[in-house]
């Protein structure tokens, strides 16, 4: 096992571990890459059509870039879930206690960074934030697929 991966960490409602993939990650850069690459590794086993599987890395690389930068955690953790064949859910768990939740910005027009929950909002069919009970800091996921 890599030192980027964990078994521990379970979706609520996953019963069946070939529908589901986790990755602990460290809080820096590189990690962005590493989620990258290994969500698309696990979609694409699992068949996903290539446009509903690039949205879904573009995802977790906002979802996770936010935990690195915006967060004073020691770990990250970055979960997939197959819902059904054709959806499945994003989450990635940081490790944030102060309890500070995530900003909400509006980046103006010739701002270079903030807009990675409006990509979420605009490519995700639903999304949300709420506490994370494996980490204790933000739990940010999203739904992505088509539905059958």
């Amino acid at each position: 096992m890599s030192p980027h991966t964990t078994s521990t960490p379970r979706f609520p409602d996953a019963v069946r571990p070939d529908r589901t993939d986790w990755l602990e990650l460290p809080p820096q850069r590189t990690s962005v890459r590493i989620a990258r690459h290994a969500l698309r590794a696990r979609l694409t086993s699992w068949q996903v059509p290539e446009e509903v599987c690039a949205n879904a890395v573009l995802l977790v690389s906002e979802l996770v870039t936010n935990a690195v930068l915006h967060t004073l955690s020691e770990r990250i953790l970055c979960g997939v879930q197959r819902m059904t064949q054709a959806r499945f859910r994003l989450e990635v768990h940081d490790g944030d206690l102060t309890g500070r939740g995530i900003p909400d910005r509006c980046p103006g027009l010739d701002d270079e960074n903030g807009r990675g929950l409006l990509l979420v909002r605009e490519i995700a069919d639903s999304w949300g934030i709420t506490r994370s009970t494996l980490t204790g800091g933000n739990a940010v996921w999203a739904s992505l697929g088509r539905p059958l």
